[in-house]
């Protein structure tokens, strides 16, 4: 392991893990050997992260004083590491207890901060603490499972007395979105992995004092995310939110399901929002409570167009359409719900892509704007166009569905093996609706006013071509193209796809 020498002489240790940005990851406990973080749950595949061992634990060494295991005096280590990685600004992520020595460190070098990340985050540093009370009542959300009175029952042996070891044994079961096999092992490497004089010391007296720090935060411009477990009883949601009032740019986002650790409950759904938010290129913005990412380019001031991918995939898939149409328009691409970066909340249809379509555009803005949609993308933009026919400008449907019957239907779909890159509960529910689409999904075509392009892709599409003509002939102002490339044109042609949006007038 890689070491350095900080501000006292003391020898510290990190890991390096994956690949990307760095990020550098502050380990809570509090004073747990970092190794607890893992790969936090497959972020290491998009960011190379950089897991400090704080001093004293780990393969860090011990230092010669030890009050310099509380938290404020640990700062200095950070900012030792910044600079020894050659770092000007750092991206940096607090966990639980760390997440003060994290806002500490933001308040006392506000100007070394790119991003804060603080994951189920304390908040004493800004002086927003739990009690007891407020634990034990937190904690009956778990009332109902049969893990639950036994442990509620062990909670009350808890006195002043009883050694750390054994309260952290206790209270275990309540970390976590789910008591599971795989929670209850994360949770037994901590009797081996915690320094426990280290961490009685951590919270020690003169560790914070909130009120001045609150102060230094006014200073700090970076953007900040605050992710809170929904059945976290330390800091609850609410907490959370409390504790992110006190910094200038930030955002909560609260992980369903999840507890004090995230990653471990749902990996997915904890590396999403973070990956979205340490990428410069993604932006979000929450439609009817479901949190989207998107990427932007081109001038704020050029004609907007809105880019929307087909089932399973996201806005990646427009990357060169992308650029070259942000020559001269203002171009957004969405992860639609269950893709990409943005939340997986469950429910789908092309009805619900259609309305959550039409939340982005008007959250955004972008009324009158082009829609560029591909295939299940562009069916709900073509049910936009006919709800609300005024919120669309152009329209450029590729291989959109027609939404005539199937016949012979869809077969029922089997999972492929492995992680996927979108919530497969989206291909039952869509392939349901292609089987048997709403009626009116046809009949209401002739109210799309807006100018409308539709994209064929020749006889090796899996689309029959004579709906698509079909479609096209019921829409008032549509024309159809026809570029041979079967089913994924923007991927497969994009020069003729491009020739042909271009010719249509974007």
């Amino acid at each position: 392991m890689p070491k350095f020498t900080t501000y006292d002489g003391t020898e510290l240790a990190y890991r390096i893990h994956g690949e990307g940005e760095p990020l550098v990851c502050l380990a809570g406990g509090p004073m747990r050997d970092a190794a607890y973080f893992g790969d936090l749950g497959g972020l290491a595949a998009h960011r190379t992260l950089i897991l400090l061992d704080a001093r004293g634990t780990g393969a860090s060494a011990e230092p010669a004083d030890p009050g310099t295991y509380r938290c404020d005096r640990q700062v200095g280590d950070v900012e030792a590491l910044r600079a020894h990685l050659g770092l000007e600004r750092i991206d940096l992520l607090g966990h639980s207890a760390a997440g003060n020595l994290a806002t500490l460190y933001a308040a006392a070098y506000p100007e070394r901060i790119r991003s804060l990340v603080l994951v189920t985050s304390a908040g004493r540093a800004v002086g927003v603490e739990t009690t007891d009370e407020e634990w034990d009542k937190a904690v009956e959300v778990f009332a109902d499972l049969p893990w639950y009175p036994e442990a509620r029952a062990a909670l009350d042996t808890i006195g002043p007395d009883t050694p750390l070891p054994h309260v952290l044994e206790i209270v275990a079961p309540f970390g976590y979105g789910r008591w599971d096999g795989a929670a209850q092992e994360h949770a037994a490497a901590a009797q081996r992995q915690v320094r426990w004089e280290a961490a009685s010391a951590y919270h020690g007296e003169g560790a914070y004092d909130p009120e001045p720090t609150r102060r230094a935060l006014a200073a700090l411009t970076a953007p900040v995310l605050v992710l809170a477990g929904e059945y976290d009883a330390g800091p609850t949601p609410a907490k959370a939110a409390e504790a992110a009032a006190y910094f200038p740019h930030a955002e909560l986002v609260v992980l369903p399901g999840a507890g004090h650790f995230p990653w471990v409950d749902d990996a997915e759904a904890f590396v999403r929002p973070v990956v979205a938010f340490l990428d410069p290129e993604v932006r979000t913005v929450t439609v009817d409570g479901v949190r989207l990412a998107y990427r932007v380019r081109g001038s704020q001031d050029a004609p907007p167009v809105v880019l929307v991918h087909g089932r399973g995939e996201n806005s990646t898939t427009w990357a060169h359409i992308a650029e070259d149409l942000a020559t001269d328009h203002r171009v957004y691409a969405v992860d639609l719900r269950g893709h990409g970066l943005s939340d997986r909340p469950g429910h789908y249809g092309f009805d619900v892509f259609r309305d959550e379509l039409g939340g982005f555009l008007k959250a955004l803005g972008l009324t009158g704007a082009t829609v560029v949609a591909h295939s299940m993308g562009a069916g709900a933009a073509c049910l936009l166009a006919q709800r609300e026919p005024d919120l669309i400008g152009r329209l450029v449907l590729e291989e959109p569905p027609a939404f005539v019957p199937l016949d012979p239907p869809r077969p029922s779909a089997q999972r492929p093996e492995g992680p996927l890159g979108f919530d497969w509960e989206i291909v039952p529910s869509t392939d349901a609706q292609l089987n048997t689409p709403d009626p009116a999904w046809r009949a209401d075509l002739p109210a799309i006013t807006a100018p409308t392009l539709v994209l064929a892709g020749g006889p090796s599409s899996h689309v029959p071509q004579n709906h698509l003509s079909s479609l096209a002939a019921h829409i008032p102002d549509a024309r159809l193209a026809g570029i041979e490339a079967g089913h994924l044109l923007h991927t497969d042609r994009p020069g003729a796809f491009l020739a042909a949006v271009r010719e249509f007038g974007l």
